[in-house]
């Protein structure tokens, strides 16, 4: 083997065990943000998840249905509130933000008319400098 093929092979092995490893750190905090969609949500099943450094900010696109209470759960590290959620409509205007609520780890939308909405997901730096961002959300019952 050459020198070159031994330093990509490395290269590879080492993103693979980074990868993982981000993998399994969000599949944790998934697991310990789960307790805030409570037995009166359903889980919409799709996977909102971003490994953030520093200052960069998640983006999520979704559709909210008109006549439906959306629980939406964000969740950082062991700890809550460590991430800072904010949604906002088509023409971005700010609909709703935790960090105006000590960054609660979830809130309730009601919605009244359907609307499709980004929701941006970013760490909170007096908090955390790096982590994975874990957005999970249920409509009621």
């Amino acid at each position: 083997m050459t020198m070159r093929t031994l330093i990509s092979l490395f290269t590879l092995s080492a993103s693979l065990v980074i990868a993982v490893s981000a993998s399994a750190q969000c599949d944790t905090i998934a697991t310990l943000c789960e307790k805030n969609i409570t037995a009166e949500y359903i889980p919409d099943g799709q996977f909102y998840r971003a490994l953030l450094h520093d200052d960069e900010t998640a983006e999520f696109n979704l559709t909210l249905f008109g006549g439906t209470t959306y629980r939406v759960a964000a969740c950082s590290g062991t700890s809550d509130g460590n991430l800072i959620f904010s949604v906002y409509d088509k023409d971005h205007n700010l609909l709703f933000s935790n960090k105006e609520y000590n960054n609660d780890p979830y809130w309730d939308l009601v919605v009244a008319n359907t609307l499709d909405v980004t929701i941006n997901a970013e760490l909170d730096p007096r908090r955390s400098t790096s982590g994975c961002a874990v957005m999970l959300i249920g409509f009621k019952k």
